[in-house]
């Protein structure tokens, strides 16, 4: 499996945890559309797709099987993230 392309939306939401939106592509033929991107009290990481299944529970409803994928994923999404030359914050 491999990341073909990862697409990076920047948010600049004034107090938000949310940095941003990415997409990626895996081979060419299969996209993940709104996984977010957040700032953690450590780090930046990224949060796959997910649905609200009730008033307390969110549920994954696309997601890596292994942490060595998720390590993959979080990775290119971050790289990207950090890029210079992508587009700049956007007002959301």
């Amino acid at each position: 499996m491999e990341i073909t392309k990862v697409y990076v939306n920047r948010v600049n939401k004034e107090g938000s945890k949310l940095k941003g939106y990415a997409t990626i592509e895996i081979d060419g033929c299969l996209e993940i559309n709104n996984i977010r991107i957040i700032e953690g009290k450590e780090r930046i990481f990224c949060a796959m797709p997910s649905r609200k299944i009730n008033d307390e529970k969110f549920e994954d409803y696309v997601h890596p099987k292994n942490q060595e994928t998720r390590d993959m994923f979080e990775n290119k999404i971050l790289e990207e993230y950090n890029n210079p030359t992508i587009k700049k914050e956007t007002e959301d």
